[in-house]
């Protein structure tokens, strides 16, 4: 790539990956910008929204969060990660489940029913248009866009954390 690895050369193939590395950078840009304009309209911060989404992605996986989770995964301190799952439990938008039969210690994070309604009514209108987008894909292309999406957001993970 020219310009010591920022702007593409010539060759195609630098081309082709400067264009999927440039649309990366906007829709990471676009996606902050998103979670700003969430926390703005619901009176959250920006956190909060980030913490909503590890809650909503590990309760999809099966694997509903701890706040000990949330908070390594968030890198607050304990206190901070409790003030801040009280915030989202006071807007309505997690509960703090315990159901572990063996050990009613146990906390688990969990979206309420409004919390996803809350979101579907934000969200919903771009996962349309997302579920739109990939429509157009054959499901071998859409092999490819997972495995390349799952590889690139943890990458990113990665180098998140080294940080």
């Amino acid at each position: 790539m020219a310009s010591e690895g920022f702007y593409p050369g010539d060759e195609p193939r630098e081309q082709r990956q400067w264009q999927i590395i440039d649309a990366l950078r906007r829709y990471g840009t676009d996606s902050t910008r998103l979670a700003h304009a969430f926390a703005d309209q619901h009176s959250l911060r920006p956190a909060d929204l980030f913490a909503l989404v590890a809650i909503m992605s590990a309760e999809g996986s099966g694997a509903p969060l701890t706040p000990g989770q949330l908070r390594a995964h968030l890198r607050l301190s304990s206190a901070g990660t409790s003030y801040l799952i009280d915030r989202l439990e006071s807007s309505g938008h997690v509960r703090r489940s315990r159901e572990d039969t063996d050990d009613n210690r146990k906390v688990r994070l969990r979206y309420t029913e409004n919390g996803m309604r809350t979101a579907l009514a934000f969200f919903g209108p771009l996962g349309e248009s997302t579920a739109g987008v990939l429509d157009r894909f054959d499901p071998a292309e859409l092999d490819v866009i997972a495995r390349f999406t799952t590889a690139i957001a943890q990458a990113m993970n990665t180098h998140v954390e080294q940080l």
